[in-house]
């Protein structure tokens, strides 16, 4: 098993192979989820992989953010860059850089980063469909879970074992973005979650969405014998001494076969933690004590300076060779070098005179040849013949010594041979001309009510669940002439797919043909059991490729991502039918560990809670499918008197996502939106449709 570790810069990249990481993984460019970190320059990329690759170690770059269709070019050109210099592979969460991807650097490997909401068997096959040959998988999953996923994958899975742990499941954020216009699918998280807030009416006096860092530190060799390819240790935004300090407790401890010890746990929770670790998702013991925060402290003086001299003077892990050599009367001496992967150096010297006094001997020449020092190799097995009665110039073996390791270091550092395609944006679409129809999404039966159903929208929406438990009534709507299609979860493990099974089936008895899809997982189970695939906005659509790739997929419509302008919505190549949300309070997180429960002590998700911030402001808080928590911004979209702008974007249709609203609310809203009628929220905002996004 790898250990995989952060490198936010140059120094932090060699305190990680000092460290023993396996493999690092860096941002070149603005195209990564830590924008804030110190990341590198072209000549320090080029640097950083041939420092790295001479020492066996790999370099991952993240590209996992998403991208513009204005970005696209720089994003693949930055890719192809990386590529040229030798990069082992790339992290990518946008669908629509996939493709570019394929398309321009056909010969780089591809891993599906965990901000692709990567959490089933499903998600991972989606993956390696799309070539990808490593998959993140998402930090909620249980041991159960991620052994499963193990057992029956066809890629490589990489595991977070150590570092901060996000409240929302990753990739499905937008809590920055939405108040604050910073986005963590941008790489800018202004991290909230780390603020306190109070419940209701309570005085802001706690943090129920900080969760404390994750430390699987304990579980490693379990790990290993799942079949976990990359143990990954988070904080490309953390100082060099915690990215040594953390990978050498984690490598020190795989590589000896054990766990880390009492003193090594010490060292770690010095290094950086908000008041200890948890394993909660882990071992399936989710709750309150999951929770923490940094508390102020002085920084661990002594262990910092410990770890800075390791590094800045230290080689760490050498690169093992097994020395040849051949000493024969009337040939050249022969010398040879083979590293652990098979690379093999040879050359030839002098051809070696009788001896006059005392002649050359094995053990001697066998010294020699082992002289690596100064070097990053260790010489860790001989393999000689010296004929007696020769002699043999020491600085002649010195010499060849290092003009055998100077080859294969030459070897190690080549760049791959890969081929480069040229970006192309493709074929264009011409945007639908019509008036954008009107579809209505339900949380709730009790919402669809006859004063909703008579104005006969193009399209109700249910999640699956209520359809599947309100058969009778869904039916009654669809009889008197207005389509209903079911909305997946965003999240569902594969522990809850048989459930999820039984209820899109019972839809599909009822004659619902249509299903909403936002996770990539579930697109072959709709597929298998006969619906038409429509993308809601956990797929994260966010540029023209991306919709020709759903395209691709199989999928008939898409939603686009509301952290898109307006203007970028219009400009969109939409290959399918495309619409977006106009009307309804965002979702800001959905999150694994239940904060309603936590806070409570008892799940009481049929009721809406209310998370308040410091400033007052109040955000609903419902239950998702799971027993999750959706957490909903105060403020709805409201778009009805700016229908003369959606109305220009080229869009099938537009979205009326309904939460909080009761049934006349609902009909109120659609009667705005229709023009018939005079509905406006006391309080809404425009959402991103008017301001960029970081």
């Amino acid at each position: 098993m790898e250990i995989l570790s952060p490198a936010g810069g140059p120094e932090a990249l060699r305190a990680a192979v000092c460290a023993g990481a396996d493999a690092v993984y860096l941002g070149f460019g603005q195209f990564n989820a830590r924008r804030g970190a110190r990341n590198f320059t072209q000549d320090e990329l080029a640097s950083a992989v041939s420092y790295c690759h001479l020492r066996g170690v790999r370099v991952y770059l993240t590209l996992n953010t998403l991208c513009s269709d204005r970005e696209m070019a720089q994003a693949v050109d930055c890719a192809a860059q990386a590529s040229r210099m030798g990069v082992d592979a790339a992290l990518v969460q946008d669908m629509g850089l996939v493709r570019a991807l394929r398309q321009a650097v056909p010969d780089l490997p591809l891993h599906a980063s965990t901000q692709m909401s990567l959490h089933s068997l499903g998600g991972v096959k989606a993956a390696a469909e799309l070539g990808m040959t490593r998959a993140v998988l998402a930090r909620e999953l249980s041991r159960e879970d991620i052994a499963y996923i193990c057992e029956k994958s066809p890629i490589e899975i990489e595991v977070f074992v150590h570092g901060a742990l996000c409240m929302c499941h990753s990739g499905q954020c937008f809590m920055s973005s939405v108040i604050g216009g910073r986005s963590g699918n941008r790489g800018m998280c202004a991290q909230p979650c780390r603020l306190p807030y109070g419940w209701g009416d309570e005085l802001v006096n706690g943090y129920p969405l900080s969760l404390k860092d994750m430390s699987l530190a304990g579980h490693l060799r379990e790990l290993q014998e799942m079949g976990v390819a990359s143990a990954k240790i988070e904080g490309r935004m953390k100082r060099p001494e915690y990215v040594y300090i953390v990978t050498k407790v984690y490598a020190d401890a795989l590589r000896e076969g054990r766990e880390p010890t009492a003193e090594e746990l010490r060292r770690l929770e010095q290094a950086f933690s908000r008041q200890g670790f948890t394993d909660g998702y882990y071992t399936g013991r989710k709750g309150p004590d999951m929770f923490g925060v940094r508390e102020e402290s002085k920084p661990p003086r002594e262990l910092f300076a410990q770890a800075r001299a390791a590094y800045e003077k230290g080689e760490g892990r050498l690169a093992p060779v097994k020395f040849y050599a051949m000493v024969r009367a009337g040939e050249p001496i022969q010398v040879g070098v083979e590293d652990a992967e098979g690379r093999v150096a040879t050359a030839a010297g002098r051809v070696p005179e009788p001896a006059r006094k005392r002649p050359t001997t094995q053990e001697e020449v066998e010294a020699q040849l082992g002289k690596t020092g100064g070097t990053p190799y260790e010489a860790v097995g001989m393999r000689t013949l010296v004929e007696p009665g020769l002699a043999v110039p020491l600085s002649a073996l010195n010499g060849l010594r290092r003009q055998v390791l100077d080859e294969l270091t030459r070897l190690r550092t080549a760049l791959p041979q890969r081929r480069h395609g040229e970006y192309k944006m493709g074929a264009r679409y011409e945007n639908y001309r019509g008036e954008p129809d009107v579809y209505v999404s339900l949380r709730r039966v009790e919402q669809m009510t006859f004063e909703v159903v008579k104005q006969r929208p193009a399209l109700i929406t249910l999640p699956v669940e209520e359809i599947a438990a309100h058969p009778g009534e869904v039916k009654a709507t669809m009889g008197r002439g207005v389509p209903v299609a079911a909305v997946l979860p965003r999240v569902c493990f594969d522990r809850e797919l048989p459930a999820l099974r039984e209820q899109l089936a019972a839809c599909k008895e009822i004659g619902v043909t249509d299903a909403y899809v936002g996770n990539l997982g579930l697109a072959a189970l709709c597929r298998e059991l006969g619906f038409n695939l429509r993308g809601d906005f956990g797929l994260q659509v966010f540029n023209s490729q991306g919709v020709k790739e759903y395209k691709r997929l199989g999928f008939q419509s898409l939603t686009a991502s509301f952290e898109l302008k307006l203007a970028q919505i219009r400009d969109l190549f939409k290959a399918v039918d495309t619409e977006m949300i106009a009307y309804g309070r965002l979702p800001l997180m959905i999150t694994e560990n239940c904060a309603i429960k936590n806070q409570s002590g008892k799940c009481v998700c049929s009721n809406v809670n209310l998370l308040t911030d410091r400033k007052g402001v109040r955000f609903p808080v419902e239950r998702a499918y799971g027993c999750r928590n959706e957490i909903l911004n105060a403020n709805k979209v409201f778009l009805a008197d700016k229908a003369q702008d959606w109305k220009k974007a080229g869009l099938r249709a537009v979205r009326l996502l309904f939460t909080t609203e009761n049934g006349v609310e609902c009909a109120q809203v659609l009667e705005a939106y229709r023009g018939t009628g005079a509905y406006k929220p006391n309080n809404f905002t425009r959402g991103l449709y008017y301001r960029d996004v970081e």
